[in-house]
């Protein structure tokens, strides 16, 4: 009887252990962007990895760009060192989803605030404005204005906002193709597949200036729309935007952003706009 009485204790205890496992598992689980085992261990967030300066991965591993270095500062200000960190690639059409997961905790990635994302995901921010614009071959005169590219083979990335513009309100009779990252886009105009590649000015002009494309392209010069770069982070709350929101005005205020963006954008010879009014959350 004895012996019947342990066993079963032994089993409660068995019970008790698997369902406290259930139900807990740290503070910091890898479904909310983070790492299992609790308390800051590691922050997970969302870049672009073929963005030259502006989210990039080096073939040695190492991250670098505009995009990079406010993530690196906002996490600083959450708490997160450094190599607390872990960059996840977030590609255009992928952002919202990586967010709803918990993927991510937040998506530093070009990321353009509109109403249509704002039905699924929240923004802080903005953090920089940056211009649509066109890429096009060194040699190209024959696209001067957006209308240029009527029956032209426009390229862009899936999920952008760029492509559309172009498609609904500035040349409806391009030619659109889209790809899952601007370098195949790069690669058709390279090789004369495609005539122009459109995204925000500031992405183009980092490919331009890469060392392997001078002389290759060059950027029409146009403003074909505002776009308000924003971090995105889980809809409803409204605790880390208000954290975010926050790093992101010291970042301003202390000099950082400036510093950032003359390291990055600056070699381009791209003229950035002065940092944006913080609105989101307000």
């Amino acid at each position: 009887m004895k012996l019947f009485k342990a066993g079963a204790a032994a089993a409660v205890a068995v019970v008790l252990s698997l369902t406290a496992t259930a139900c807990g598992g740290g503070s910091g689980s890898a479904g909310d962007g983070g790492t299992a085992g609790g308390g800051k261990d590691k922050i997970v967030i969302g870049i672009k990895f073929d963005q030259p300066g502006l989210g990039l991965k080096t073939p040695d591993g190492k991250f670098t760009g505009f995009d990079v270095d406010v993530a690196t500062y906002v996490a600083k200000e959450l708490g997160y060192q450094p190599d607390q960190i872990e960059f996840k690639q977030a590609v255009s059409a992928e952002r919202e989803n990586m967010i709803s997961n918990g993927d991510v905790k937040l998506v530093v990635a070009t990321y353009t605030i509109n109403d249509k994302r704002k039905a699924k995901v929240d923004f802080a921010g903005p953090y920089f404005l940056a211009h649509q614009d066109l890429l096009v071959r060194a040699d190209d005169t024959s696209i001067t204005k957006a209308e240029d590219l009527n029956k032209k083979k426009l390229c862009s990335v899936a999920g952008s906002t760029s492509a559309q513009n172009v498609k609904t309100k500035l040349a409806p009779e391009a030619d659109l193709r889209e790809n899952p990252g601007y370098s195949e886009c790069l690669t058709g105009l390279e090789n004369g597949s495609v005539d122009a590649l459109t995204t925000d000015g500031s992405i183009l002009a980092g490919y331009a200036a890469q060392e392997k494309n001078k002389g290759k392209f060059k950027l029409v010069g146009l403003k074909l729309s505002d776009e308000p770069y924003g971090i995105g982070l889980k809809k409803g709350d409204k605790e880390l935007q208000t954290k975010v929101n926050a790093a992101l005005k010291k970042m301003v205020e202390d000099g950082s952003w400036q510093k950032a963006v003359d390291a990055n954008l600056g070699p381009a010879g791209y003229k950035a706009d002065p940092a944006p009014q913080i609105t989101e959350g307000s």
